[in-house]
């Protein structure tokens, strides 16, 4: 998610939001800030001390007692594929390989398993993910990409049929580091979602830029067990937005009543760390090492975790 205010405004079918929610005041139970894919705590140095804090749990309130609420939006169920398309100058660091083997691994690993406390009607988050493919774009609209141009990039590898229109899918925009994103990449977010009605279907898709642009703000450790910090750092933001995609694919099913979803919660926290390769890591998908920000466990009151059960 990117930063938001408590408003979501409509641009065709995409629900797209600005910067900074607001805290709620004490007693404020009757007011609820809806999120737009534009999440708190989505910089790791926001200024706003929430970098590395112990998260975001606090008071969600509402209809459960786990600190996050259900809105009557649909959760994505089955298998979710994630396809990526990679956009501008990328050079032979590894950087395609690393994120590949996140999307590969992550379905069905003990992490993404704390999805699975997500459901609708009974129905489950399953926690499978499989890697679906990708394709490569140069740079049509040069440089500084629009939110609108992130959704025309991603119609136009659905429609030159580059990727397939896959309704269960989870499609990311990646940039190299000579690109920005107007909005405010670096600024405000490192990565977010939203959904639109692309081809006939409901599509769901995520902007990650590469942290190299901007270490600073959106790389958690200068060395990295991978070798490649800005790899190693959208590997982080890319398992944020695809949890948040899966919980709350049209930004109407589950969050807390500042407008947090999931992975919000928990942003930029890390738990119990090891050392790989001389940097911080917290977890293992298939041969890789990965340092991932946490996610908000919907069950046993609520809490951020690595791992379920």
């Amino acid at each position: 998610m990117k930063s938001g205010w408590s408003f979501a405004a409509l641009t065709g079918a995409v629900a797209v939001g600005m910067i900074m929610l607001p805290a709620l005041a004490p007693g404020d139970s009757e007011k609820e800030l809806k999120p737009n894919g534009k999440g708190i705590g989505t910089l790791f140095n926001p200024g706003n001390g929430n970098a590395n804090g112990q998260g975001k749990g606090g008071p969600g309130g509402g209809t459960t007692d786990n600190g996050i609420i259900y809105h009557g939006g649909p959760v994505m169920t089955g298998m979710v594929k994630v396809y990526y398309i990679w956009y501008g100058s990328w050079n032979a660091d590894g950087t395609m390989g690393i994120l590949q083997d996140l999307a590969t691994n992550i379905g069905n690993s003990s992490y993404f398993n704390i999805n699975t406390t997500y459901s609708v009607s009974g129905q489950a988050i399953s926690g499978s993910v499989a890697y679906g493919g990708s394709t490569t774009v140069s740079a049509p609209f040069g440089t500084t990409l629009s939110d609108a141009n992130i959704q025309t990039i991603v119609t136009n590898a659905i429609n030159s049929h580059a990727l397939p229109n896959d309704p269960n899918g989870a499609y990311f925009v990646l940039t190299s580091k000579d690109v920005a994103e107007s909005s405010g990449f670096c600024t405000q977010y490192c990565g977010w979602h939203t959904y639109g009605i692309i081809a006939g279907t409901n599509i769901k898709y995520a902007f990650v830029g590469n942290a190299d642009r901007c270490p600073s703000a959106c790389e958690a450790q200068t060395t990295s067990p991978n070798g490649n910090a800005g790899a190693d750092a959208m590997a982080s933001v890319i398992a944020h937005e695809l949890e948040e995609m899966t919980t709350d694919p049209n930004l109407n099913a589950w969050y807390d009543r500042r407008g947090y979803e999931n992975a919000d919660k928990c942003a930029w926290t890390f738990g119990t760390t090891y050392t790989a390769n001389g940097a911080l890591a917290n977890m293992k998908l298939g041969a890789r090492d990965f340092l991932i920000q946490r996610n908000w466990v919907n069950a046993s009151g609520g809490y951020c975790a690595l791992q379920y059960p």
